[in-house]
């Protein structure tokens, strides 16, 4: 595809030992990839719903490990754009936390089943949490990578001027009109790799297999509408901390879940601090702390074999 021309959304039905499916939930059209497990359709909604969601600027195929390594083991695993990513439709409205977790409690119903494990990577993770939260009787447990709780997020942003540092600046830069989505997009999506490489180990950013992480999520970014709406994310957080509906969130998010959690970081994650990953125990009481070694802030695809394995001890 030429730098010239943005991509088609279906650009990110790349092929696979996984089938693409138009899913319907929440009133819009989800693009979702399933695994290819060998059951049929009455043993699929009977295996364990895995529902992976990726994290900004990013699409579905962030998951491809974990998509193939957990199917294996028996699974039903689903990896989903997100509301405006990839090849999901894009609606002005509806990335507030409360749509974001009805998008997900619709999914997990329209796929037939009554629950699910969640998966998230980043801002992915924040809707596993919010899911949890807001739906708990569809959330059998929720794994989250380079995700705190966005409580225990804030109070780190607000206290900790290390983690205020390294959080805040792109956040903020993301509240101004337009700049950011000509940002993104311009030089063929090249901040999206610029983001990707200072947030990621040295080790894996001089891999074949960076570079080409790096070209599927810059054609993805310049789908049309993909950037407005990613960004759309970071400003409904930002804009709500001042109005009632914000203040209804955070308060309804300090109520504990009581599920499993599995909080997994990167050793080398410049992103999100080992001490800001420790917060929030008062928030998820049985959440489970670990460290994956070798890898930065996209753990699950620098050391895929280390967090499939951590996944696979949550799921049995």
């Amino acid at each position: 595809m030429s730098a010239n021309f943005p991509p088609d959304p279906s650009s990110v039905r790349y092929d696979g030992p996984w089938t693409h499916r138009d899913v319907r939930a929440n009133g819009i059209r989800f693009h979702v990839v399933e695994a290819e497990s060998g059951l049929g359709e009455a043993e699929l909604t009977q295996a364990r719903l895995v529902v992976l969601l990726h994290g900004f600027a990013d699409l579905w195929w962030s998951w491809r490990h974990q998509l193939t390594g957990l199917a294996a083991l028996g699974h039903r695993v689903v990896a989903v754009d997100l509301r405006g990513y990839g090849d999901t439709d894009k609606p002005p409205r509806g990335y507030d936390g409360w749509t974001l977790a009805g998008d997900i409690a619709g999914l997990i119903r329209a796929l037939g089943h009554s629950e699910a494990t969640l998966v998230g990577h980043a801002d992915g993770g924040l809707v596993c949490w919010i899911t949890a939260v807001l739906h708990p009787r569809l959330v059998r447990s929720i794994a989250v990578v380079g995700s705190p709780h966005p409580v225990a997020l804030k109070r780190a942003v607000l206290r900790d001027r290390s983690q205020r540092r390294a959080w805040l600046p792109n956040f903020l830069r993301y509240q101004l009109p337009r700049y950011p989505e000509r940002l993104l997009t311009s030089g063929a999506g090249f901040e999206v790799e610029r983001l990707l490489r200072a947030r990621v180990g040295a080790s894996w950013s001089d891999t074949a297999e960076f570079v080409d992480t790096a070209r599927r999520m810059r054609s993805a970014i310049r789908i049309p509408g993909a950037a407005h709406c990613a960004l759309e994310y970071q400003r409904w957080a930002f804009r709500s901390q001042w109005r009632p509906d914000g203040r209804r969130f955070m308060a309804t998010m300090r109520e504990p879940i009581s599920i499993p959690v599995l909080a997994m970081r990167g050793e080398l994650d410049p992103y999100l601090l080992a001490r800001t990953f420790r917060r929030g125990h008062d928030l998820s009481p049985h959440r489970r702390l670990v460290t994956i070694a070798e890898a930065a802030h996209f753990a699950h695809q620098e050391n895929p074999t280390a967090v499939t394995a951590e996944l696979a001890k949550l799921l049995a």
